[in-house]
């Protein structure tokens, strides 16, 4: 189980990295648009993504 979770963060971590290599300037006017939305919309946003997650995982396994 621990490996599968290390796996499991070390793509994360690949993947969020992919962006900022690729395109700085781009991954920096994400983040602004980011900053400039409420906690409500980051909340559902997140709130999707977790849901999105489970349902993958659920696919995958």
């Amino acid at each position: 189980m621990w490996h599968d979770l290390l796996v499991a963060l070390a793509l994360v971590l690949v993947v969020e990295g992919v962006l900022p290599f690729i395109s700085p300037a781009s991954m920096r006017k994400a983040w602004m648009q980011m900053a400039d939305l409420d906690d409500r919309t980051l909340r559902i946003i997140g709130l999707g993504c977790m849901g999105f997650g489970v349902v993958l995982l659920q696919i995958l396994r």
